[in-house]
């Protein structure tokens, strides 16, 4: 009678063991299983947030025919039509920055979901295993283990504690099972979240080509009927004088620029304060991603006109939306917009040493604030008084351009 005591407390002692074996072996799991009803829900309305944000993005391109359309109307005004023009491109650039920023925000989504799967992918597996040990074990023993319990049990508080035991199994069995299925489900809608970023990255991609591709068709537009003025021997001298115009206003506007700093520096020096200094250092190339000189600094048979003019700059060409960088330390005194500049940033870098950075498809940086050398400041465009995406690079000394290559590395 002793032995069989004995061997229903080495029973006991089983059930209690294979419970601390199990609570063990899906410890990690369970803390995790505790908040799966709230990420399959969070998963869920982050794949319908996915749907709406593709649906935003293909509302939200540009019209080109609307664009043209509403153009039409302006083209007999150069000056109007090149600055509405001009807006667009503003804008289409916009777009374009704002799809490449979500194209990398994507790209992180998607590595981050990845990992997240393969995560959640090892702990199902983990789950599996344990399962199926329990699942045998019950096979092997679990009828007859129960019923040996209950009829070994010596009083009624006896039975009662051992029934407490089996209930405590199977409430135990039902939960993993439980967590089981909702790793499953989670497994399902990680793998449709991957697949929901992929698609908006494919989207995003095609969006952008798409935006690049409106943006080429504008500047097609404006090369095209800045041509067509200046191709008719009857305007030619007309164009002639509109072209001068707009440099001497080019002109006008960055020599007050000019002005405006000097007596900003006067200031400063009456009040004891530090003004910009150039230290005599070389400057960075500052469109990185050129792909040839368009244009060279000096005297030049201008494009459309024909005519001999001086080519205040160095044209870089490269694609719209590289990035323009800033040739050096220094303060920015103009980020904006102009006729015949377009988008366009100035930069004072002291000791009256200028750059000039025209044309831009957007701008990065505003009037007053520091840069340094290197710093992205703007984007290639074909805004203003272009025919091409390039950046028109200009440098003035003392109120003067000078060659920008006794500059530059």
């Amino acid at each position: 009678m002793n032995d069989l005591k004995i061997f229903s407390v080495k029973r006991i002692l089983i059930i209690c063991l294979l419970i601390c074996i199990c609570t063990v072996s899906f410890g990690s799991i369970q803390s995790k299983a505790e908040v799966t009803a709230e990420g399959i829900k969070q998963k869920e309305d982050q794949i319908e947030s996915a749907k709406q944000e593709r649906e935003n993005m293909k509302s939200n391109l540009t019209n080109l025919q609307q664009v043209q359309q509403e153009l039409q109307a302006s083209k007999n005004d150069l000056d109007k039509y090149v600055k509405e023009l001009d807006a667009n491109l503003t804008g289409i650039q916009q777009k374009i920055d704002d799809l490449e920023k979500k194209i990398d925000e994507k790209q992180q989504d998607i590595k981050k979901t990845t990992a997240e799967l393969e995560k959640v992918q090892a702990e199902q597996k983990a789950q599996y295993e344990a399962m199926k040990d329990r699942i045998k074990f019950m096979y092997e023993r679990g009828d007859s283990l129960y019923l040996e319990l209950l009829l070994e049990s010596g009083s009624f508080a006896e039975m009662l504690n051992k029934a407490q035991y089996v209930e405590m199994l199977s409430s135990y069995d039902r939960n993993k099972l439980n967590e089981y299925i909702n790793t499953a489900k989670m497994i399902e809608l990680t793998k449709k979240e991957l697949e929901e970023e992929q698609e908006t990255l494919t989207q995003a991609k095609a969006d952008v080509a798409a935006e690049e591709a409106n943006m080429q068709a504008l500047i097609s537009d404006k090369t095209a009927q800045i041509g067509d003025i200046s191709a008719n021997i009857t305007d030619k001298q007309a164009a002639i004088d509109e072209y001068e115009a707009s440099i001497a206003d080019q002109n006008d506007t960055i020599a007050a620029l000019e002005k405006a700093v000097a007596e900003e520096k006067k200031q400063l020096e009456e009040q004891n304060k530090k003004a910009q200094t150039y230290d005599g250092g070389m400057f960075t190339w500052p469109c990185p991603s050129y792909t040839r000189i368009s244009d060279d600094y000096g005297e030049r048979i201008h494009p459309i006109l024909g005519i001999k003019q001086f080519h205040n700059g160095v044209d870089m060409a490269a694609p719209a939306g590289s990035p323009i960088l800033a040739a050096y330390n220094g303060t920015v005194v103009a980020a904006a917009y102009s006729g015949s500049m377009g988008n366009y940033v100035m930069i004072d870098h002291g000791d009256g040493l200028y750059t000039v950075y025209m044309h831009a498809s957007a701008l990065y940086v505003s009037t007053g604030q520091q840069v340094s050398k290197g710093d992205k400041i703007a984007a290639v465009g074909s805004t203003g008084r272009s025919t091409g995406n390039h950046l028109h690079f200009s440098v003035r000394l003392n109120g003067s351009y000078v060659s920008p290559w006794n500059y530059l590395k």
